[in-house]
């Protein structure tokens, strides 16, 4: 064991020990990125392929046009386990193909059934909800099987009349589905399939008490399907009562990720953070950057002066408009943009491929932040680059 993996690791439990001391943080990161130790083992070999999951030919013809060949670990893992029907407790990070992963079985599940099952997927925030439900739409193709999508910041109207069209799949983040229970428009008794997913998250964000009320309200008789990063006390309360005897899958084995590389850029004046930021984003090879900041107001005035700079950049945070969120998103992900701003919040759930730099340009308020942020990057087996700044 390295001195420098042990740096790491005793920095990291000071640092939970001392309530988050940012003192603490900080050197648990420098000893991280003096070390680089993958969070995920994704270089072996897949034993299966698609075409040997007992799922319906339709389907697989979609995972083709997906261009997926072969499985990644945690769908390797749990379709096996969802298709024979067993609770599954999943242990594995946004990036890792978790949502093909539960997606799969039971749109399989669904049309098999002859749409007799119906799933609840609930998400800890809007982008990962609207990310499952393009997904879901695209393995659909085919079955004739039908979702609603159930968020904030978007009319509740088309929701009630989407759910009222007895849909298959129901997507939605805690707070709006709440609402619609609370309206009478949502019954959770009808569904016989559900999904918590980033389970991690939705505690760290103050779910845990929306989410016992769900499960309270949940059928007995269900497939519960189960995913989390990690698996804190807090966690533990919802599993109690959710799953059923039921099929560990993981893999997760450390802490930061593989194939990214990790500096820090020394601030040695902070009246010229921004120029240290604009000398950065001119260089060669910084072709699509996800920046991090602390507040909304700092995140939206640091994408103001880096448009006002000439720069093409777009922010996502709570102040904005569920469609301009949305909009910004597609103009990052069809490249219109280069630069995405983001707070710890707006990002969660984020899955957008080939992000070649990820900024931290505040620092993080958790040592589990700073993992999910720099996580953003190195998708895929590609090389990624975070930097985070440090006055």
């Amino acid at each position: 064991m390295s001195k420098n993996f042990l740096r790491w690791r005793n920095s990291k439990r000071r640092f939970f020990h001392a309530g988050n001391d940012n003192r603490e943080l900080v050197r648990a990161i420098r000893a991280m990125q003096s070390i680089n130790r993958p969070v995920f083992n994704e270089s072996s070999v897949p034993t299966l392929g698609f075409n040997d999951f007992n799922i319906c030919s339709t389907l697989k013809e979609n995972i083709s046009r997906r261009r997926y060949v072969c499985p990644t670990p945690i769908q390797e893992k749990a379709i096996p386990v969802i298709t024979s029907g067993r609770d599954i407790i999943g242990i594995a990070n946004t990036g890792t193909g978790k949502t093909a992963a539960f997606l799969l079985p039971l749109l399989d599940k669904v049309f098999r059934s002859n749409k007799d099952e119906k799933v609840l997927i609930i998400t800890p925030t809007r982008e990962l909800a609207l990310q499952i439900k393009e997904e879901l739409v695209f393995f659909a193709r085919g079955l004739r099987i039908w979702s609603a999508l159930c968020i904030g910041g978007m009319g509740i109207g088309r929701q009630k009349r989407d759910l009222g069209q007895n849909p298959d799949f129901v997507i939605g983040t805690p707070g709006r589905l709440k609402d619609l229970i609370r309206e009478k428009a949502l019954d959770l008794q009808g569904f016989n399939n559900v999904v918590l997913d980033e389970a991690d998250r939705m505690v760290d964000i103050g779910f845990i008490a929306d989410i016992k009320y769900f499960i309270s309200l949940l059928p007995k008789k269900r497939q519960s399907l189960f995913f989390s990063a990690t698996i804190s006390s807090k966690v533990k309360q919802i599993l109690e009562n959710f799953v059923r005897d039921p099929v560990t899958v993981s893999v997760k084995q450390t802490d930061t990720v593989d194939g990214i590389k990790q500096e820090i850029i020394q601030v040695s004046d902070r009246h010229k953070k921004i120029d240290q930021l604009h000398n950065l984003l001119i260089q060669q090879g910084f072709e699509k950057i996800l920046i991090f900041g602390r507040t909304k107001w700092g995140v939206q005035k640091l994408s103001d002066e880096l448009v006002r700079r000439g720069f093409r950049a777009g922010a996502i945070h709570g102040n904005k408009r569920q469609s301009q969120r949305i909009r910004t998103l597609e103009n990052f992900k069809q490249n219109r943009i280069n630069i995405l701003l983001a707070t710890d919040v707006a990002s969660r759930g984020l899955d957008i491929q080939n992000i070649s730099h990820v900024i931290n340009y505040d620092l993080p308020d958790t040592f589990d932040d700073y993992i999910h942020r720099i996580g953003r990057t190195g998708r895929a087996n590609k090389k990624g680059v975070a930097l985070t700044f440090m006055e």
